[in-house]
């Protein structure tokens, strides 16, 4: 039976960097009405390969075709005129504007020459309501949360004629009914023809929306698979050229030792915390479970100094430390690594050198006396590097040049750097793939099993059911729930998701 002429396809796509081949001869083809996922580590070349698609990037070798016709894509606009739009992992969006004015930026409505408001806001909320997204669209995005911008990042791909839809981790900052509602445009697309590249390393959503899954390893083509075939040992072989054990390391974590970290009634002056109490001992992983927004991210933000405290106490070892400032903090043992590592975590212009090493700039081996030591630092870095297997293996490069894993990899690797009594890791597998997922989770407990305390914040819930000794549960910056590890089950912790009905 003949295979109807390919959407979109590449035929030999080499991509160069200097010093660097991110694609290797890469043949790829998408079909009308179905959901190809691009399955592979962080480095694989995924996001180049997309990049190219989306006429973002352009190809060194190979080429280009739709409906079975040779193209030149010379930029996102034009392959956007061409029915292709893309829904990358890194907003594109303008701070200062209105999510009005980032929907439409580049095809504004005119009218005798001036700008159409009106047209462009009723058109505006016309799409923000048929996406179900709860956004203003008088709102400037710097006033949004991440969640939102990612909304307004899908908005912008759904504007125009569709054939050619490419989704990029778009579902890392959605909420449960969010990403329930994308699925449903998805299906919607897929049966008007829509093609639609999908990125994710969640296998419950290959499963869920994949027809067809691609995989790709360190820039080469490997294999494509029926979903029906796409079994998670089976991609995660194809992806790693080694079988992965369980991604959960074992909990076999020892009685919690002494308290290192307690809040007593914190309420944020922003109102994004009220009222939360909880503790964290030496040795043990405190999960902190919750819808984004909840207010889990929120406590421990201002618990390091990150936030204003309008009321409560923060305890460390013992000391009243409330309102103190994320240096001092650092520079007493408590480590708080964001979720937002590209506007939060990192120095996304400066080497990887410089972001592993930005929380020990005071201590031997990257200080000595009052001076920078370079050749103690990157010691330091050489071994840290290998031990995150950061890849590639080049510190001096700038870290906007890494992939979204290997990025994750530099920020992690600060926790190592010097003696931390309390890590909190926000979010610490977004945009990462199983086998460094994996490898981060065996990170964590290792930390733990040394008597760190650590605090998980998460919205994956297999992360706080597997890893957490314990978990307290937020909703609408209060604490809904403490769960004991032996009630940590999914039932449990979505019970208190929600606000509790009254008796």
């Amino acid at each position: 039976m003949n295979q109807p002429v390919p959407l979109l396809a590449t035929k030999g796509i080499i991509k160069d960097y200097p010093g660097v081949r991110a694609l290797d001869d890469v043949d790829f083809d998408l079909r009308p009405g179905e959901v190809h996922v691009l399955f592979g580590e962080n480095g694989a070349g995924k996001s180049t390969l997309i990049s190219m698609l989306s006429g973002a990037n352009r190809p060194t070798a190979g080429h280009i075709e739709i409906m079975g016709e040779r193209v030149d894509l010379d930029s996102v606009h034009d392959a956007r005129e061409r029915g292709i739009s893309a829904v990358f992992q890194e907003f594109s969006l303008i701070p200062q504007m209105t999510v009005e004015e980032n929907l439409f930026l580049g095809a504004e409505h005119t009218r005798r020459g001036f700008l159409d408001k009106r047209d462009m806001r009723r058109e505006a909320k016309s799409l923000l309501a048929e996406l179900d997204f709860d956004l203003d669209p008088k709102r400037t995005v710097d006033h949004l949360t991440r969640a939102e911008q990612q909304m307004v990042e899908i908005a912008k791909a759904f504007r125009g004629e569709l054939s050619v839809l490419i989704l990029d981790e778009p579902t890392a900052s959605l909420t449960d009914h969010e990403t329930a509602q994308l699925f449903r445009l998805v299906e919607q697309l897929t049966e008007r023809g829509v093609g639609i590249v999908y990125i994710t390393h969640r296998m419950a959503e290959i499963q869920r929306i994949g027809d067809r899954v691609t995989v790709l390893r360190d820039g080469r083509y490997v294999a494509t698979l029926d979903v029906a075939e796409a079994d998670e040992d089976r991609l995660v072989q194809l992806m790693t050229g080694r079988e992965v054990g369980a991604i959960f390391p074992e909990l076999d974590l020892g009685p919690p030792g002494a308290e290192i970290l307690r809040l007593e009634d914190v309420t944020t002056a922003t109102g994004s915390v009220v009222n939360v109490s909880l503790d964290v001992h030496a040795g043990e992983i405190v999960g902190l479970a919750g819808l984004v927004g909840s207010g889990k991210s929120e406590a421990m933000q201002a618990a390091f100094g990150a936030l204003p405290i309008a009321q409560g106490r923060v305890s460390y070892k013992g000391e009243a430390v409330t309102g103190r400032s994320p240096g001092r903090s650092i520079r007493a043992g408590f480590l708080y690594l964001p979720a937002d590592r590209r506007e939060e975590g990192l120095l996304m212009m400066r080497p990887a050198r410089e972001n592993m090493t930005l929380a020990a700039l005071d201590v031997a081996p990257v200080a000595r006396g009052p001076f920078l030591d370079w050749s103690g630092e990157k010691r330091m870095v050489a071994e840290l590097s290998e031990r995150l297997n950061l890849s590639p293996r080049q510190p001096e490069r700038a870290i906007d040049h890494f992939s979204g894993g290997n990025q994750q990899k530099a920020m992690l690797a600060r926790s190592l750097t010097r003696d931390f009594d309390l890590i909190v890791f926000d979010e610490p597998t977004v945009g990462v793939d199983v086998g460094t997922r994996a490898a981060i989770y065996a990170f964590i407990v290792d930390l733990a099993r040394k008597g760190v305390a650590i605090v998980l914040i998460s919205s994956d819930l297999p992360e706080i059911l597997h890893l957490a000794t314990r978990a307290y549960v937020f909703y609408r910056g209060q604490v809904q729930a403490e769960l004991p590890q032996q009630e940590l089950t999914e039932e449990a912790v979505l019970a208190h998701f929600f606000e509790r009905e009254s008796a």
